[in-house]
């Protein structure tokens, strides 16, 4: 049985959503995976880097495109706590990754609500984690709020 499934890798990414929530970043994180291996994480910094594009998906595409010398994620798999956002999923259409996997729903931005169009060949699933994913969301907003 091969140890490298969904949930071990979901659990990487549920990791840097936490050095996010250390930050006080926004808790999402994203590994990318090609051949059973890690070849890219990031978590939001859109705070620390006073940048709106600086969400996890997008830092582990750029990262992930060095590594490969190349901007094309075919064969790779994206895992990420949170589904995408519109953004993330136009930059995810044009990497032409093979396959996202999210934890939780984000049902007001996420590229689902939002009916975007991901690449044919990218296949999506979720619900991988989703507790724990939604959990450390919904902590990191609950303590946000109680500061204020």
């Amino acid at each position: 049985m091969n140890p490298y499934d969904d949930t071990y890798f979901m659990k990487k990414a549920l990791q840097e959503a936490e050095e996010a929530y250390k930050k006080g970043e926004v808790p999402i994180g994203a590994v990318i995976v090609a051949n059973n291996q890690i070849i890219a994480r990031g978590h939001n910094l859109t705070e620390t880097l006073n940048d709106v594009t600086a969400h996890a998906e997008m830092l582990a595409i750029t990262a992930a495109a060095n590594y490969l010398g190349g901007k094309y994620l075919i064969d790779c798999t994206l895992y990420v706590t949170i589904e995408p956002c519109q953004m993330c999923a136009g930059a995810l259409f044009w990497s032409q990754i093979s396959k996202i996997v999210f934890g939780a729903r984000d049902e007001q931005r996420g590229c689902i609500t939002m009916n975007t169009t991901l690449h044919p060949k990218t296949k999506m699933s979720g619900g991988i984690l989703e507790e724990e994913a939604s959990q450390l969301l919904k902590n990191f907003f609950i303590e946000k709020r109680n500061l204020n």
